[in-house]
């Protein structure tokens, strides 16, 4: 019975995680596809808002419990900052310049930075062979800023690797969150509540662009208001609490890039450079090892 139990579970974690980041890979064109007619700033605050009033409906359906301590709210505050307010408006103006799949490949480097947060904060060891992967993994991100020459680094991929660096954050506080004994649906929803009140400011803004843009883009908006942010962000805190082990649901990062890349094209006809391919493939490659043989007892 048990092992009729267990193999439910793992079928609902590879379900659930696969779905997240099909999502996710989709948040990519089709931020593309809104352009210029929607700001990031304005977008940001689109995607946290709605994001935080669907989480919100599902986590009180849910009977989902306040915060502990009133100091926790700081730490909630942190996690919206990193995990959703500026994660978004940095993910938004990465984008302007750059093709889905070059973007999705850069984030792909969060998992990475995670860990080497991890391993200082909570002595979590990594071995020689994942401190390879990761000087690897940064390689790559040296090939795609300098293919095309210095003088031409496109500040795309900047702004693409703070929001990989800020959503590291989230990962690290997820942690602590754990450790405190939140749920991840109550550390998702609590973070997606700050989130959208530190962009309040932009509202006035997001009316006035919706107003403005076209349909396609106030669809391709909502979108990922409630896809990519909402849905997605729900079904991963779902496969986090019914996985074994957190790396059965964080390795679905990795196809983000595939995913991405094959939207990007049927939608946008996005055509990755040379570039794109070589420093994504040794990205990619690096952060598989660092997954695979990173971790001492692996």
């Amino acid at each position: 019975m048990k092992q009729n139990r267990n193999s439910g579970n793992k079928i609902k974690v590879n379900l659930y995680a696969f779905i997240t980041v099909l999502l996710w890979g989709s948040s990519f064109p089709f931020t593309r596809l809104i352009g210029d007619g929607i700001s990031s700033w304005s977008l940001g605050f689109i995607r946290c808002f709605l994001a935080a009033v669907i989480l919100l409906a599902i986590g009180k359906a849910g009977h989902m419990r306040k915060p502990f301590r009133r100091e926790d709210l700081l730490w909630f505050f942190l996690s919206g900052l990193l995990g959703f307010s500026l994660y978004f408006v940095f993910f938004n103006m990465g984008l302007a310049t750059l093709s889905s799949a070059t973007g999705s490949i850069i984030t792909a480097a969060s998992p990475v930075l995670t860990a080497i947060a991890v391993s200082r904060l909570y002595n979590e060891r990594i071995n020689l062979m994942g401190w390879a992967a990761i000087l690897c993994a940064f390689g790559g991100v040296a090939v795609l800023l300098l293919w095309n020459g210095i003088l031409s680094i496109n500040i795309g991929i900047l702004w693409m690797f703070l929001c990989a660096l800020v959503f590291a954050g989230y990962n690290v506080l997820n942690r602590k969150f754990s450790q405190m004994g939140y749920t991840a649906m109550e550390v998702v929803t609590y973070s997606a509540i700050f989130g959208a009140i530190q962009m309040l400011i932009f509202l006035p803004g997001a009316v006035m662009d919706m107003a403005g843009a076209d349909t396609t883009a106030n669809l391709a908006a909502l979108y990922l208001g409630i896809m990519p942010s909402a849905a997605a962000y729900y079904f991963w805190s779902k496969a986090i609490v019914l996985a074994e082990r957190t790396s059965e649901v964080t390795n679905y990062l990795f196809v983000n890039p595939l995913i991405a890349a094959i939207i990007g094209f049927l939608m946008l006809r996005e055509i990755p450079d040379t570039g794109t391919f070589i420093g994504g493939a040794i990205i990619i490659i690096s952060v598989i090892v660092f997954s695979t043989k990173g971790n001492p007892d692996q």
